[in-house]
C-alpha cells in the first residue's frame, strides 16, 4: 500500500511531537495515572514547572494532550488512550533490543574468559 507524502509527513510530525525525553516521561504518567495538573506533573517527575509547561504546550499543539480548566487548575490528559498502548509497545520493542544486547554481552564476557 502506498502512502501519499502528505501522510508521511503527519506521521514523521506526530514521532517528531513525541521525541523528547521529558514529554515522554509526561505521557508515561498521564497514561497511568489519568489527568493531571501541571502541578502534579512536575512533582511527580521532579521537573521545574517552565520546562513542564513548555512541553505540555508542544504536546497540546500537536493534538496529543487536550486540557481543560477547573478554576485556576489546568488538568491535561492523553487525547486518545490507545496512546498508552503505543507506549507499551515501544517500550515491549526497546526491551527485546536490550534482552538481546544483554545476550550478546554475556557472550563476549564468556569469550573472554
Amino acid at each position: 500500500m502506498k502512502q501519499s507524502r502528505e501522510l508521511q509527513t503527519l506521521k514523521a510530525e506526530f514521532f517528531r511531537a513525541l521525541a523528547h525525553p521529558v514529554r515522554i516521561r509526561l505521557l508515561e504518567v498521564l497514561s497511568s495515572s489519568g489527568a493531571q495538573s501541571v502541578q502534579a506533573l512536575q512533582q511527580k517527575l521532579a521537573i521545574d514547572q517552565p520546562i513542564v509547561s513548555q512541553q505540555l504546550a508542544r504536546l497540546r499543539a500537536s493534538g496529543i494532550v487536550v486540557s481543560r480548566k477547573e478554576g485556576t487548575t489546568v488538568w491535561y490528559a492523553l487525547a486518545d488512550p490507545r496512546l498508552a498502548d503505543l507506549l507499551r509497545v515501544a517500550r515491549d520493542i526497546l526491551n527485546g533490543q536490550l534482552v538481546g544486547a544483554q545476550t550478546l554481552l554475556r557472550e563476549l564476557r564468556r569469550e573472554r574468559a
